[in-house]
């Protein structure tokens, strides 16, 4: 489903799930200004046309003791199809790289990390760099999150 077969009820309907993904369907429904049956034709066709991919929760990373953000960027000598495979399979068993980008510019790869602090983002960082070689490894911290996890703009 391309986004300009989207009407505007559909777009609605998304943003107030990427607003609140808890709200009951009779809830949505209210705020959409449909029917609960037409409201779950709705979330059913965006679902099997994989608009709507799936929910989760957003959670406070201080609360949780995962207070320090890291941008790691790379850059590799190497890409083969092989070691693409083997690379992308080792980045995705660390936990702690939350998103992972392949990018164009100066560098290959960018990885948005997420842990308690410098030790534990020093043991992310060898694991990452125990598997496959790199040409470099830069790592810029965070010092405050002024806007994160924002809805798509719809």
């Amino acid at each position: 489903m391309k986004s300009e077969i989207l009407d505007q009820i559909d777009r609605n309907i998304l943003a107030a799930l990427q607003r609140d993904s808890s709200k009951s369907q009779r809830e949505l429904a209210e705020i959409v200004g449909l029917s609960q049956n037409a409201c779950w034709r709705r979330l059913q066709n965006l679902r099997q046309n994989g608009v709507i991919t799936g929910q989760t929760t957003m959670l406070d990373r201080q609360k949780l003791g995962l207070g320090l953000v890291v941008f790691v960027m790379l850059r590799t000598r190497h890409h083969s199809v092989d070691w693409l495979k083997t690379f992308r399979a080792h980045v995705t068993t660390i936990p702690e790289v939350i998103d992972f980008f392949r990018i164009g510019g100066d560098y290959d790869y960018m990885l948005k990390v997420v842990t308690q602090d410098m030790a534990s983002y020093d043991r992310v960082y060898q694991r990452l760099i125990s598997k496959v070689d790199l040409d470099s490894v830069t790592s810029y911290f965070a010092m405050e999150t002024i806007a994160e996890q924002r809805p798509l703009p719809l």
